[in-house]
């Protein structure tokens, strides 16, 4: 389900000229359990992933963003720390960093990462940081 298509402009300098592109970013929210079959999908279109990002605000809210020819499309869920997560990493290498950052700094239980750095990416002095509210409760 796609519930949210919004747009936005980038500008760029090529041989003196400016030129406007206005790319269209779709926002599906999907199922944890659906990530990597979603992700499968898109690798197959031809998408690249761009990013993984994760916000603390009524639940753990994941999005994995991809683009293809400028056309951006995000897939978002919300989850726990305690739902097992796939990592998508045996689909796009390089999503490993990503997901153990998310994972260390954020709580969410992320399995299957190809290189896994088990909470040990960044030397921080507290248990995930960005989630402490969740850790006191």
């Amino acid at each position: 389900m796609i519930i949210g298509t919004c747009f936005f402009v980038s500008l760029i300098s090529y041989r003196k000229k400016v030129v406007y592109y206005i790319m269209e970013q779709q926002i599906k929210m999907i199922l944890p359990n659906e990530l990597l079959t979603e992700t499968l999908r898109l690798k197959n279109e031809g998408y690249r992933l761009v990013a993984i990002t994760c916000t603390n605000k009524n639940g753990l809210e994941l999005s994995y963003s991809f683009d293809k020819e400028y056309n951006f499309l995000n897939l978002r869920f919300v989850t726990d720390t305690k739902t097992e997560i796939d990592s998508i990493s045996n689909i796009y290498s390089y999503a490993f960093l990503y997901e153990n950052e998310i994972k260390e700094l954020f709580g969410v239980h992320i399995v299957n990462i190809v290189i896994d750095f088990n909470n040990n990416l960044y030397k921080i002095p507290v248990k995930t940081p960005f989630n402490m509210k969740k850790e006191e409760e």
